[in-house]
């Protein structure tokens, strides 16, 4: 029996997982009891991916940055947010209790800008964007579906490849989108059952390697590479396993578990995968309490924003300097340690 569950997760990963190089990420949502929602990510990167977190207070303009026809708005919601190369923002909450992330999936392909005549957003700004402006999956999801923008991608800095990203949303109801660019045209995946996301393949591909995992049983066999279709099914099992609590302490401390779990080892390269990618730092937001959770793979302790505590309106930028591979340490509420700062700059095409 064993040997024919070992035999059919080799033909499986085999079959769906060969042509796919692995990336970076995962992203889960837990649904404890009471609406204690806890979102969790990893974010795995190859190198430094030169993340800082900071404070964006409501009431700020902003542009698509993409030239012409830019798509311009001015924020509803402050939001913590953590950064990718102090350009883009690839993970935060806001003030609602919305979350977003932004995770690599190379399958996608943005709408062609020249043939398009909708407004444009940089895809720098995508999840900020979301961040700004709505409070609820549902509302996000409710205007997302009429297409306000196309996504205008670039190349990730220092590097030559194009930036191919999927963004994923979830709120203090435990609801969840997942938001994707396949073959040119938007796909909203919504439902509070899509509690996991990762990378390739695509996510209705996702869930369909999830459904042979599910027959299977976590208890029995779960696949344990660094791949991303494994720690899809990982994760799927492992959050909805856990013990659903209403205790924060508790339910973090399971959910900090699942998300490390699917985690890469710091420093990982082998040379069958090279593009295999360390995990370089974890965040949890728990959406009922408005804490955000940060956890680097080179400090030696977790440390939290209280946003309760933030002005949002004060329309002052605050920065936490996390230093070369977010090496700096804190420890506890480090919410009053953000410093006033200079705002930075979203990638786009008007630089």
């Amino acid at each position: 029996m064993f040997k024919h569950i070992l035999l059919s997760s080799v033909i499986a990963s085999s079959t769906f997982l060969l042509s796919y190089t692995a990336q970076a990420c995962t992203r889960v949502v837990y649904q404890g009891n009471n609406q204690n929602i806890l979102t969790a990510r990893s974010m795995d990167w190859k190198s430094d991916v030169g993340t800082n977190l900071w404070i964006l207070p409501s009431g700020i303009k902003r542009s698509g940055n993409s030239g012409k026809n830019s798509i311009q708005w001015t924020s509803k919601y402050g939001s913590v947010v953590a950064t990718g190369y102090d350009v883009a923002t690839t993970d935060g909450v806001n003030e609602a209790g919305l979350n977003a992330n932004l995770l690599w999936l190379v399958e996608s392909q943005y709408p062609d800008e020249k043939t398009s005549n909708k407004p444009k957003l940089t895809i720098a700004a995508w999840a900020q964007y979301a961040l700004d402006n709505f409070a609820t999956v549902n509302e996000a999801v409710t205007a997302l579906e009429k297409e306000p923008f196309i996504i205008v991608s670039d190349a990730v800095p220092g590097e030559q490849r194009l930036t191919t990203l999927h963004l994923s949303l979830s709120d203090a109801t435990g609801d969840s989108a997942i938001v994707e660019y396949i073959n040119g045209k938007q796909v909203i995946h919504h439902s509070k059952t899509y509690q996991v996301m990762t990378n390739s393949p695509i996510f209705e591909e996702q869930l369909a390697l999830n459904e042979y995992w599910k027959k299977i049983g976590g208890t029995t066999f779960l696949p344990g590479t660094n791949r991303a279709a494994d720690r899809f099914a990982r994760a799927s099992f492992y959050i909805n396993a856990i013990p659903k609590t209403e205790d924060p302490k508790a339910s973090l401390a399971s959910v900090f578990g699942v998300i490390r779990n699917v985690s890469v080892p710091y420093g990982l390269n082998t040379e069958e995968e090279p593009n295999i990618s360390s995990t370089r730092w974890r965040t949890v937001v728990d959406h009922k309490h408005k804490m955000y959770f940060f956890e680097s793979a080179l400090s030696p302790n977790i440390f939290w924003i209280d946003l309760k505590k933030i002005n949002f309106k004060d329309g002052i930028t605050k920065k936490l300097d996390l230093g070369k591979n977010q090496e700096n340490v804190y420890a506890g509420d480090a919410t009053s340690q953000f410093k006033a700062s200079t705002p930075f700059h979203f990638l786009g095409k008007d630089d």
